[in-house]
């Protein structure tokens, strides 16, 4: 079975977990979930999906490739501690991965599209880049060297991936021990607030043990209440928008940035580095989040398209062996398309900024 096709049995899983956690906050009175931002977030996670097929999986591909020439002493899959090791080290590697992709632009413009939603829910774990998969196979080499197969790399990656989904929940309060050890809601939160205590911290997947031995942990306070998003507001639902925002934006600086070594800069710095001084303005923390408004035709034809092209996303992970590389990419560029459309089917196409919200 493929890595796809695993990905298509836990999406039921997702969307109960969805349902289950939309349903305790209605009870609760804390509803984290808004239609569009969650056909955003999903969306996002879809077309990301479908790039990773029609790339072949390059990270895997390139250590498939280098493993017989790096492994000093090739490991054989056949004992429990080599699993474990692998889960581990893996971890260690995404936190460095993690970490480089908050404080160097080139990386920051992939992983960005992960932070931009305003709400933090189920939804926002599966909202992944479309563009990650250019160099963030670099982080895991060493693991090559170490002689782990390629195989049980695969499966801690995969089971990293997994283990994130359930700490994108504003439902969860903090754990105790579990919090001093792992990454956990609570820790999480704190990595996706933009606020000024809380920003590039926690960038562990599984473990937080990371984050204390490399002074990068922040414990949430409940004084300090997470706000969510980027700084650099996204402003539109689009999964292609979302994906193209920082590019964009660097691209444009690039252009009037005078001197090499400051074009280069603008891409290698964090990004809040730009060659120009900009006005010293404090973030306003209580910005009001994006929410155009939208009629009731509105959502229901793009809830329609949202479903249709959840199915279609699943048909072609199943089947993606069968169809091949150009199938899967013509697809892909549609539904890609089809997604842009009705992530922007609303009554005000032009940003409108409204203070109410809107609950699914």
């Amino acid at each position: 079975m493929t890595e796809s096709q695993v990905i298509v049995f836990a999406i039921p899983v997702f969307f109960a977990l969805i349902g289950i956690e939309l349903l305790v906050g209605i009870l609760r009175n804390k509803n984290t979930y808004r239609l569009y931002d969650a056909m955003s977030s999903i969306s996002a996670g879809m077309l990301s999906q479908l790039v990773n097929i029609c790339v072949k999986a390059l990270g895997f591909a390139v250590y498939a490739l280098v493993f017989p020439y790096l492994a000093i002493s090739p490991l054989a899959a056949n004992a429990l501690w080599i699993w474990v090791a692998a889960v581990v080290l893996y971890d260690l590697a995404y936190y460095w991965n993690h970490r480089a992709g908050h404080r160097i632009t080139l990386l920051w413009a992939a992983h960005a599209v992960h932070h931009q939603s305003e709400d933090y829910n189920l939804s926002t774990a599966l909202r992944q880049t479309s563009t990650g998969w250019v160099f963030g196979w670099i982080f895991y080499l060493p693991l090559a060297l170490f002689g782990f197969p390629p195989e049980v790399v695969a499966i801690a990656g995969l089971i990293n991936l997994l283990y994130q989904y359930w700490v994108h929940t504003e439902q969860v309060g903090k754990l105790g021990w579990f919090d001093r050890v792992f990454c956990s809601p609570s820790n999480h939160r704190v990595h996706h607030a933009v606020n000024d205590a809380y920003l590039d911290k926690n960038y562990g997947g599984i473990l937080i043990l990371w984050d204390r031995l490399f002074s990068t942990f922040q414990e949430e306070n409940d004084n300090d209440p997470c706000r969510y998003g980027t700084r650099s507001h996204l402003h539109n639902y689009s999964p292609l928008a979302a994906n193209v925002q920082v590019y964009r934006e660097r691209f444009a600086e690039t252009l009037t940035a005078s001197g090499f070594a400051n074009k280069i800069a603008l891409w290698w710095k964090g990004p809040e580095w730009h060659t120009r001084t900009k006005p010293s303005t404090k973030f306003d923390i209580n910005f009001v989040k994006y929410q155009p408004e939208a009629t009731a035709a509105q959502k229901a034809i793009a809830v329609t398209s949202f479903i249709l092209c959840m199915f279609a996303v699943a048909t072609l992970l199943w089947y993606a062996e069968r169809l091949g590389t150009v199938v899967v990419l013509a697809a892909t560029l549609a539904l890609g398309f089809i997604m842009h459309m009705f992530t922007r089917w609303h009554a005000h196409s032009n940003g409108t900024l409204i203070s109410t919200k809107e609950s699914l």
